[in-house]
């Protein structure tokens, strides 16, 4: 993959997360530690629309009224903490998600289903 290739962009997203955390003061209290236990605890709250349903009715869950808009507001929040996080780490998402794409190509070649040991 291109060094200059842009898969992700989110340098506006970033831009209104840090006006959103200035405008409420939040700063403090988004350490590294923090964002990751939010984002954990957001992960856990998207996975919880998904508990005891089947594989068929997990394909089903941004369509049916009693789940859509919930999966959609849980998978929003893991973005924003997940985007807030690289951000206040200086992680540049979309050199970091190239960098892991290309690691898993080679991990995962195409037409072997089998994982290779790292």
């Amino acid at each position: 993959m291109s060094k200059l290739q842009r898969l992700i962009d989110t340098q506006a997203l970033e831009i209104a997360l840090q006006k959103f955390a200035n405008e409420r003061d939040w700063n403090q209290y988004h350490s590294p530690k923090n964002l990751a236990m939010a984002l954990t605890g957001e992960v856990g709250e998207l996975v919880e629309i998904f508990q005891w349903l089947t594989e068929e009715q997990s394909y089903q869950v941004a369509e049916a009224s009693q789940t859509a808009l919930a999966v959609r507001d849980e998978i929003a929040d893991v973005a924003l903490y997940l985007v807030r996080l690289a951000s206040v780490l200086n992680i540049d998402l979309n050199e970091a998600i190239m960098n892991k794409m290309a690691r898993n190509g080679i991990k995962y070649p195409a037409g072997d289903s089998t994982p290779k040991r790292s």
